[in-house]
């Protein structure tokens, strides 16, 4: 592993409740573009919308993704999303655990795709 990254990928994202969240992290499980998404409740948001500061309840999605699968999921997430502009950024992991970092590999390309191992070095 080198200072460029491991190609593993964190996805935040916020909705407006834990159903919506999950229904979207289902979708983005199924379709494997992702690895894994965690809900967590009890965020309170305030944020500029429309001329006004706005507060909401929401919960925060973080997932775990690939550079591979993040243009995808740029174009895929907000389609699922109620949200006109909803939050998606993608922040790039340094350095982990590297079983954990070939599990999202396989878990988002499956044990036939482009596997990390596999992929041009970083």
């Amino acid at each position: 592993m080198t200072m460029a990254g491991t190609g593993v990928q964190i996805a935040l994202m916020t909705a407006p409740d834990a159903a919506t969240a999950e229904r979207i992290v289902r979708t983005l499980l199924d379709e494997r573009l992702i690895a894994c998404g965690n809900i967590l409740p009890g965020v309170t948001s305030l944020y500029r919308w429309e001329g006004a500061v706005q507060r909401d309840a929401e919960v925060l999605v973080i997932m775990k993704t690939t550079e591979q699968a993040a243009a995808v999921l740029l174009e895929r997430a907000p389609s699922l999303h109620p949200y006109d502009v909803p939050e998606l950024l993608l922040l790039p992991v340094g350095n982990g655990h590297d079983a954990y970092l070939d599990w999202v590999f396989d878990s988002v390309s499956g044990p036939a795709g482009d596997g990390r191992h596999e992929a041009e070095p970083v």
